[in-house]
């Protein structure tokens, strides 16, 4: 209706603007054959007329038929509204039932909507606070998962399906929806039919959990775990296994069915589970190239699978075979005792014997291996008369055995029959039982007997020396003197006597001595230094008597000193003083020499080593390539100039006659081994090989081992110096009767006959066909080294079979220098 009065007043509208259009142009208009004559402006307003009339007629014919739909959708929403009223109150009615109850939050601000309710049998409480605590009336389990679910659910819209345990035993379901505008959990209080499967459904869930909490601590266990299915094939193993089979992950190892137990291992498996479901057995196998022992516990499962898991006992069974092997050791050890030693357990049975505890009863093996009772072995050996008769048999068995409910050890005296003397130490265990040992004194009381004897004898022996002798104590008191001393010393009668300090003593001695030596004597007496030093000394007395003294040092802090009269030996010695002084003062030139000429080049030929090390270290700074050359030139020339030094000074040494030979047992192998290592670089540079034949080598002989080492070192340096490339340098060693012979042949060029008569001669550099000039020190000091050792060289030459050097030691030497002459 509203449009169609629109459209009349647009009518008008348009009809008046045409009629303000006529007016301007006011035409005359002639109507046909009426004779009707109308001007534009008329014309106009006709048909304005009736254009409102025809939108009048159209509006009304739309508005009646308007009204008449309205009326019938108004009748179709009251029916709607009636059935929507109806569907309410059956909803209400259904929400409302005492066996499920809805949590409905329509907006996240407000409080949820509680509707429904649940059975009084079921815990749940009608009470809106109180419901809504659900760890009220829910197991803390099913309360925990339950606010879990609603909160995924509020939050991320995550719908679930729950069966939930009330504290009285009763089983809801519990379900979490989302819908457009509103979220909703509904709680059902289940039929019998359905309590079962909820029932069905929890166990399960409980077994889910129980079985994906196994499932995390086998992954989380460090020792292998294994799932088999019926075809004994692999299905589940965790890392530990995985990391055990050297696999990338569990499930590679379960793909490939890398196996961590042997073929035999798993057959063995596989025949005890078709008698037994448990198989239980220690079994080695191979872990990361290491051979390891696994406890390994297999069940087999009613499905015909199996499962499995293997723990490492390697360390446990490293315990306890060295436990055992600790046992049999100490077995043999007391075994090897002297000291009888018998061991009864808490039941007073004999567990352990050694072989002296038999050699002393004399008893028999068989019968000790029967574990005895300790009452029994007593009447035993009082039976057999090895036991000495006691006036009470029983008490004395009884305080004896009263040491197996003692805490401290007890000691008891036997005096056998036989003469025997025993001591006897009865030593309970922490465990238990108790330790006999049996230690026979005999020996110490007689051996006591004849040192009282022999003591005596010493005194009488003493006193009837030419030799002055005194002992003093720890306390600087005399304990032991020969009348000697005081006649040597002019002492009065009475002064040296047992019991006189020390100070008495050196104040009557000082008076008659030149120079006295008695405060030497003093300070090793009461002093208290820490090493105690034997010394020896001599001394004048006024009178021209000249006395030889020694201080030693004798056990439990006591010292002896002795005094012999030297005055005529003294005399002739220096006699033979005045004359060898010559001697020793040109001697004394030739070691000042020596060390001179070693501290002045030795000293600076260190330290420009040490100088051009530290320059060719990146942290002294960065060289260029020719500076580096020349630093390397210095290093190795100094390392040149070294050696030649070295080998002067050994040369000075051998002339001086200072040079000392330690003289050992040497191994002949290694110490060939040792030299060969030491030019094994330059022989690799030069392409040579090195030839070691040992066949006859004996194993030991007696030289200095340094020395020899030397020798060998200058024999084979000289044959690569000579040999060709690509050729081989032999070193032989063999026995020859009481001698020891080492050989080095090289293929060089030989030596000439004038060369060869100079060969030893020192300063004499020489190429002959060799790579470079020495300084001629080489087989000077070969020669010279085994001289000194009673040996001699051979050189055995020719321009076409090279050169042999042989150098023979004597297997035992005997007088040897202390130095070359």
């Amino acid at each position: 209706m509203r449009s169609s009065l629109l459209m009349g007043a647009a009518g008008v509208a348009l009809a008046a603007g045409y009629v303000g259009m006529a007016k301007a142009a006011e035409p005359a208009i002639s109507i046909g054959a009426w004779g009707l004559s109308m001007n534009v402006v008329q014309v106009i307003q006709l048909a304005v007329f009736l254009g409102v009339t025809g939108a009048a007629m159209f509006s009304a014919l739309w508005l009646i038929r308007e009204r008449g739909r309205t009326a019938a959708e108004n009748v179709e929403l009251r029916a709607r509204v009636g059935d929507l009223s109806t569907s309410l109150r059956r909803s209400e009615a259904l929400l409302n039932l005492r066996d499920q109850r809805f949590i409905v939050w329509s907006d996240e601000m407000r409080k949820p909507e509680l509707m429904g309710g649940l059975p009084a049998s079921s815990g749940a409480p009608d009470d809106r606070a109180t419901f809504l605590a659900f760890g009220k009336w829910l197991t803390p389990r099913a309360a925990a998962q339950l606010e879990h679910a609603i909160s995924s659910l509020r939050e991320q819209g995550e719908p679930f399906d729950l069966v939930l345990e009330t504290q009285k035993g009763v089983l809801l379901e519990a379900q979490g929806r989302v819908a457009a505008s509103h979220v909703s959990v509904r709680l059902v209080s289940l039929s019998h039919a359905l309590r079962e499967h909820a029932e069905l459904r929890h166990e399960h869930q409980r077994v889910a959990a129980e079985h994906a909490s196994l499932l995390e601590l086998a992954k989380a266990v460090d020792m292998p775990i294994w799932l088999r299915g019926p075809d004994h094939r692999l299905t589940w193993v965790n890392p530990a296994y995985a990391a055990a089979v050297e696999t990338d992950s569990a499930d590679a190892a379960v793909a490939q069915d890398r196996q961590l137990l042997g073929t035999t291992a798993r057959q063995a498996i596989q025949l005890q589970h078709l008698s037994e479901p448990v198989f239980a057995r220690r079994i080695s196998t191979v872990v990361g190239g290491d051979r390891k022992i696994f406890a390994v516990t297999d069940v087999a499962s009613g499905s015909g699978g199996s499962a499995g898991l293997a723990s490492d006992v390697t360390e446990i069974e490293t315990i306890s075979a060295e436990y055992e092997r600790t046992l049999r050791n100490h077995a043999d050890t007391l075994d090897q005792l002297n000291t009888a030693v018998a061991i009864f357990d808490e039941r007073e049975k004999l567990r352990f014997f050694n072989q002296a505890f038999q050699k002393l009863w004399g008893l028999d093996t068989v019968f000790l291996e029967s574990a005895p009772e300790h009452a029994l072995l007593l009447d035993r050996l009082r039976s057999a008369g090895l036991l000495a008769e006691q006036p009470e048999w029983r008490r004395w068995k009884e305080n004896l055995l009263s040491a197996y409910r003692a805490v401290e050890p007890q000691e008891h005296w036997w005096h056998l029959p036989d003469g025997r003397t025993l001591r006897v130490v009865g030593n309970p265990q922490p465990k238990g039982g108790v330790t006999w040992v049996f230690e026979n004194l005999t020996e110490k009381i007689d051996l006591e007997s004849r040192y009282k004897t022999a003591v005596r004898v010493q005194g009488e022996t003493l006193d009837n020396l030419a030799e002055g002798v005194a002992v003093f104590g720890p306390d600087g008191r005399l304990r032991l003197v020969n009348p000697a001393f005081s006649t040597l010393w002019r002492l009065p009668h009475g002064v040296a006597e047992t019991g006189t300090h020390i100070s008495v003593i050196r104040a009557a001695c000082d008076v008659v001595a030149d120079r006295s030596p008695w405060s030497e004597l003093v300070a090793a007496v009461t002093g208290f230094d820490e090493e105690r030093r034997n010394s020896h000394g001599q001394t004048e007395l006024a009178d021209g008597t000249v006395l030889r003294f020694a201080i030693i040092h004798l056990p439990n802090g006591q010292v002896m000193t002795t005094f012999v009269d030297m005055t005529d030996s003294v005399n002739v010695e220096r006699a033979l003083k005045d004359k060898n002084e010559a001697l020793e003062r040109a001697d004394q030139l030739k070691n000042d020499f020596v060390q001179h000429v070693s501290y002045e080049l030795r000293s600076p030929l260190t330290n420009i080593i040490g100088f051009t090390e530290l320059l060719a270290m990146p942290e002294t700074g960065t060289l260029n390539g020719r500076q580096k050359e020349y630093v390397e030139h210095i290093g190795s020339s100094s390392s040149v100039l070294l050696t030649i030094v070295n080998d002067i000074l050994d040369l000075a040494t051998v002339d001086a006659g200072i040079m000392e030979l330690e003289i050992a047992d040497i191994r002949v192998v290694e110490t060939i081994n040792a030299a060969a290592e030491l030019v094994a670089e330059r022989l690799k540079e030069l392409s040579i090989d090195l030839s070691l034949d040992l066949d006859g080598a004996p194993e030991t002989f007696k030289a200095d081992e340094h020395r020899v080492r030397q020798i060998l070192f200058n024999l084979l340096s000289n044959a690569a110096n000579y040999a060709p490339e690509r050729s081989t340098v032999t070193l032989a060693c063999r026995a020859e009767g009481n001698a020891i012979d080492f050989a080095v042949h090289d293929d060089g060029p030989g030596i000439s006959a004038e060369v060869l008569e100079t060969v030893f001669q020192r300063f004499e550099p020489r190429t002959n066909g060799g790579r470079k000039r020495g300084a001629g020190l080489g087989l000077s000091i070969v020669k010279s080294f085994v001289e000194l050792h009673g040996g001699t060289v051979r050189i055995d030459t020719d321009p076409h079979r090279g050169t042999t050097v042989t150098c023979r030691f004597p297997l035992a030497p005997e007088g040897l220098r202390q130095a070359a002459e």
